[in-house]
C-alpha cells in the first residue's frame, strides 16, 4: 500500500530560515518518488505512526538537512490532490516555518537531493516543485 495513493498521505513541510529572512531549498533527484529536478523546501516528508508532528518536523530536518530546528511556527495545513504518473493523489500536508544553524545544514541525503541554496522567498530558482508555489502564496505573509 502506498501512502497518498492507497490512502491520504500525511507530510510535514518545513521551510527552514537563518533567522535573517533567508531559506534553504534543495533540488530534488532523479531518485525521488515524483517531480525530479526541481527545487522544494527541503526537510519534508511523511509522518510516521506514533509519531506527533512536531516530533516529525525535528526527525526529518535533522535525517535530510543534518540540522536540529528550533523556534518552530506552524503556518497551517493544506489539503493536496493531484496526479502523478497517471495515478491520483491526496494528502494532508501541515506546514512549518523552523529556524536552523546555517552552519549545521549539510546534504544528509545526496540520493535524494543534489544541491542546498539559501534565498529569499521571492528569489527562489525554478523549476519548483508543483506545490511548492501554493505554500509559499498560503504563507506569504507569515515568512
Amino acid at each position: 500500500m502506498k501512502k497518498g495513493i492507497d490512502f491520504v498521505g500525511v507530510a510535514i513541510i518545513p521551510f527552514a530560515h537563518d533567522g535573517n529572512g533567508n531559506y534553504v531549498v534543495g533540488l530534488r533527484t532523479k531518485n525521488c518518488r515524483d517531480e525530479h529536478n526541481v527545487w522544494e523546501p527541503t526537510g519534508g516528508g511523511g509522518l510516521k505512526h506514533g509519531e506527533t508532528i512536531e516530533q516529525g518536523v525535528v526527525r526529518e530536518m535533522e535525517e535530510e538537512l543534518g540540522a536540529t530546528p528550533f523556534n518552530l511556527e506552524f503556518l497551517g495545513v493544506r489539503e493536496v490532490f493531484r496526479e502523478i504518473d497517471g495515478h491520483k493523489s491526496h494528502w494532508v500536508m501541515f506546514d512549518y516555518k523552523v529556524q536552523v544553524d546555517p552552519a549545521q545544514v549539510k546534504i544528509m541525503e545526496p540520493e535524494k537531493c543534489s544541491e542546498l541554496q539559501w534565498c529569499k522567498p521571492e528569489d527562489i530558482p525554478e523549476p519548483q516543485h508543483s506545490q511548492f508555489p501554493f505554500f509559499l502564496e498560503k504563507n506569504k505573509d507569515k515568512l
